[in-house]
């Protein structure tokens, strides 16, 4: 339960000094190759066959900061940071990752620079849910309003996470089968609409953007307690060793800080 915040979330990383970048192609010096999931709005979706997003918005003034051409390319999420580990082709990846211990291990991250909840969605006519009002004002759902749902989620995402360390502790006793995974949340939702699932856990901002564009759904804050929210920290990961790449990407976000990070995310959202 909240001990799993403890083991999920790491402060700001070190970075390493160690190692060096894999030879990649012959531009490797003049492109930075971003790996990303373009599934995940308002940090990265499809606009026509364009990826925009936060995420792009930042890389690309990376790219100016170190003058280098940036190529962003879709994959599933779930092989980004192995991609990045390799550093066979793709130099950083940014898809709205969460830090965790397990993914420091391979790569290097920036410093955070987005904090985020996750949310349940569900049926607008579904009155199984008691919504409640955290301590801070939040209107949320516990954990324990799952047991018994069928809970879809995006594979390997904190999520998926989440939910598969729960039913672990025992918290979602009753849960009918195992948490299924999608390729991305957008199907996920569409097996609830297809009566497949009840509800699916993502992050906040995906699940806001897809009950903003579909009235049949609603979203809800997943807390433990009023006072305990399920809270991540996003940042973008790099080859390991990759110094420079890293110290441009933490350059960028503390000049744009948290009042520009949100404007872009306002801009994403088309709340602008």
């Amino acid at each position: 339960m909240k001990k799993f915040l403890k083991t999920c979330m790491v402060g700001v990383l070190a970075v390493s000094a160690i190692g060096s970048m894999s030879a990649c192609k012959e531009d490797a010096k003049e492109t930075i190759y971003v790996d990303t999931n373009a599934y995940f709005a308002p940090f990265e979706y499809y606009d026509g066959t364009q990826i925009k997003g936060v995420d792009v918005d930042i890389m690309n003034k990376v790219g100016a900061k170190l003058g280098k051409k940036v190529v962003f390319e879709n994959t599933d999420f779930d092989v980004i940071i192995d991609n990045v580990a390799s550093g066979k082709k793709y130099d950083c990846g940014a898809a709205g990752i969460t830090i965790t211990d397990e993914r420091a291990a391979k790569v290097d991250f920036s410093n955070p620079y987005y904090t985020s909840v996750q949310y349940v969605i569900y049926k607008a006519d579904d009155t199984s849910f008691e919504v409640k009002t955290a301590t801070d004002g939040t209107a949320c759902v516990f954990w324990s309003d799952l047991m018994g749902k069928q809970i879809g989620v995006q594979r390997d995402t904190t999520g998926d996470i989440f939910v598969n360390y729960e039913m672990e502790e025992g918290e979602l006793v009753g849960t009918t089968g195992d948490c299924t995974q999608y390729d991305n949340a957008q199907l996920a939702v569409d097996a609830i609409g297809a009566n497949r699932m009840d509800v699916v856990v993502v992050d906040e901002l995906p699940a806001q953007y897809i009950c903003n564009a579909n009235d049949d759904y609603v979203c809800k804050a997943l807390y433990y307690d009023l006072d305990t929210a399920t809270e991540e920290q996003y940042a973008i990961c790099v080859t390991k060793g990759n110094k420079e790449l890293l110290d441009a990407i933490n350059a960028v976000l503390a000049e744009l800080g948290e009042e520009g990070i949100n404007e872009l995310v306002s801009k994403h959202l088309g709340l602008e």
